[in-house]
């Protein structure tokens, strides 16, 4: 693996909307995220966290409204949901998943 590089990917109006690690694809055709993601609103709020590994989300991850509060939380395992998920509306009231 090469060594990790941190991008950071903007809005079209500038502000930050990723930030994560990543490493060259032995090919070097492309990136691949490994390590720490985050994702911001347009206000600069955070809007989700957690990890990649080898190009797929892996471990804990949380999801977050505009208003800072909680919207999901979970895990991943190797791109895929494991396990319970809870979420919550912008008030902080528990709600049921997408597919329940």
């Amino acid at each position: 693996m090469e060594d990790l590089n941190i991008a950071e990917i903007p809005y079209d109006t500038g502000e930050i909307r990723y930030r994560y690690s990543r490493y060259l694809a032995p090919d070097r055709s492309r990136w691949i995220r490994h390590g720490l993601f985050t994702a911001y609103h347009q206000t600069g709020t955070l809007a989700s966290e957690g990890s990649y590994q080898h190009g797929k989300e892996h471990g804990p991850w949380r999801d977050y409204h505009a208003n800072g509060k909680v919207a999901a939380e979970g895990h991943y395992d190797q791109g895929v949901e494991s396990g319970e998920w809870q979420y919550w509306s912008e008030d902080g009231k528990p709600q049921p998943g997408p597919s329940q």
